[in-house]
């Protein structure tokens, strides 16, 4: 019997709820993902009783030697799988990083311009309900009716602006991103070009997208997501005088002491990234995309700038009498999670939404590939053209079921 078990039954059942949750459900949401074995052991282990604030040997507290060497492996691992030269691997989070990239690079109120949050772009990108958004004065650039991001806007915009800070990324743009076009903007303007590549890290890492260095001066992304890693940021730069403002701006300007443990498994997920499977992976992650939007296009419904160059689609629902929250509560129901999302030319509240952002990075993960997204395609648009059915619901539940028992990713419990 487990220590959780026996200490907390209550918690524990809970654990095991969500392991058959997640077990026998499609998770297709696109900023998720299933971490490995070996990552969630990191995550889990007693390197969360250690207290070690600062850098590795520059620490405010003794006892650092055995995480010091961890945190620097998990540098060296990153600056080899993003080809840079500088990384810090102590973010929380993907947004606590680019919380501390905008303290590094700019002064209060100073001006940022990133992607538009109902356009794709991220609640950090400059979002008014984001510090983003009220500590600096914010501009955004969207895409055009088309899906698609217009660089002659946004350097248009940029004129006009004038931002010290250009931010490019997206949390959901199914499109690749011109980080050249981006850096020609900035330097046009004068601005510092910040590269948020937190859903796109693994494309990225296995040479499926476009590099954001050296076009970028820095660059932020989460450890799961695309990576499959532990919950958490990283920082990156080129620019060895940049480096010492960002490594300032986290510690002490935003956080405490690191979280060694997650850090550790930072370091574990880098090390599988590296590995020459990795590649494969990746490549899989973006067909399987591809095939979603192939029949799913086939089948009547609108894609999102009419397909995808990354692990995400996005359905548009503007032609169809049902939202996007219709859209996602019929495909829980079905045992498809997928997530409510605005789509352009939007007419609904963002509580509501006219799409769906559909993921196939976990899914991969678990094994599944061309024939298993065919059929799952097939069954989000048998789910979307009977939305009212819970019969079909109902029917396609017991289906998902099937599938997934074929691809358990966990073979006992991780936790």
């Amino acid at each position: 019997m487990s220590f959780l078990a026996k200490n907390d039954p209550e918690i524990y059942a809970l654990f095991e709820q969500e392991l058959e949750r997640q077990s026998y459900n499609l998770e297709m949401i696109a900023s998720e993902n299933f971490a490995s074995n070996a990552v969630i052991e990191a995550m889990g282990s007693i390197l969360t009783n250690k207290y070690a604030e600062g850098y590795p040997s520059k620490r405010y507290y003794g006892g650092c030697e055995i995480v010091d060497k961890i945190e620097e492996i998990a540098i060296e691992r990153a600056k080899k799988l993003f080809n840079c030269q500088y990384v810090n691997v102590q973010p929380n989070s993907g947004s606590q990083a680019n919380q501390a990239v905008y303290q590094a690079l700019l002064k209060p109120y100073d001006k940022i311009l990133g992607m538009d949050l109902s356009h794709g772009g991220h609640l950090t990108h400059g979002a008014k309900v984001s510090s983003s958004g009220k500590n600096y004065h914010s501009f955004s650039y969207g895409v055009e009716l088309n899906g698609r991001i217009n660089y002659d806007k946004v350097r248009e915009i940029a004129k006009i602006v004038r931002p010290q800070v250009i931010v490019c990324g997206a949390s959901a743009y199914p499109r690749e991103i011109d980080f050249k076009a981006f850096r020609s903007i900035a330097d046009e303007v004068g601005a510092y070009l910040f590269a948020d590549i937190a859903h796109i890290a693994g494309l990225v890492a296995a040479g499926e997208h476009q590099d954001p260095f050296p076009h970028a001066h820095v660059v932020t992304t989460t450890t799961h997501k695309t990576l499959r890693g532990p919950r958490g940021g990283i920082i990156m730069t080129n620019d060895e005088e940049l480096s010492k403002k960002i490594n300032s701006a986290i510690f002490p300007g935003i956080q405490g002491g690191p979280l060694e443990h997650v850090i550790a498994a930072k370091a574990v997920g880098f090390g599988e990234n590296l590995k020459s499977e990795w590649k494969i992976y990746a490549k899989q992650v973006k067909t399987n995309a591809k095939i979603l939007a192939d029949v799913l296009s086939e089948k009547g419904f609108d894609i999102v700038s009419g397909g995808t160059d990354n692990h995400l689609i996005l359905l548009s629902f503007l032609n169809r009498e049902f939202s996007g929250k219709d859209a996602d509560h019929a495909l829980e129901n079905a045992g498809i999670t997928v997530n409510k999302n605005t789509v352009p030319g939007e007419t609904r509240s963002p509580f509501v939404t006219s799409g769906v952002r559909i993921g196939s990075a976990a899914l991969t993960s678990r094994g599944m590939k061309d024939k298993e997204f065919t059929f799952i395609a097939e069954k989000i648009a048998e789910v979307l053209e009977n939305i009212n059915d819970i019969s079909v619901q109902q029917k396609v539940r017991k289906e998902v079921r099937e599938l997934s028992s074929k691809f358990i990713i966990y073979d006992r419990p991780t936790y």
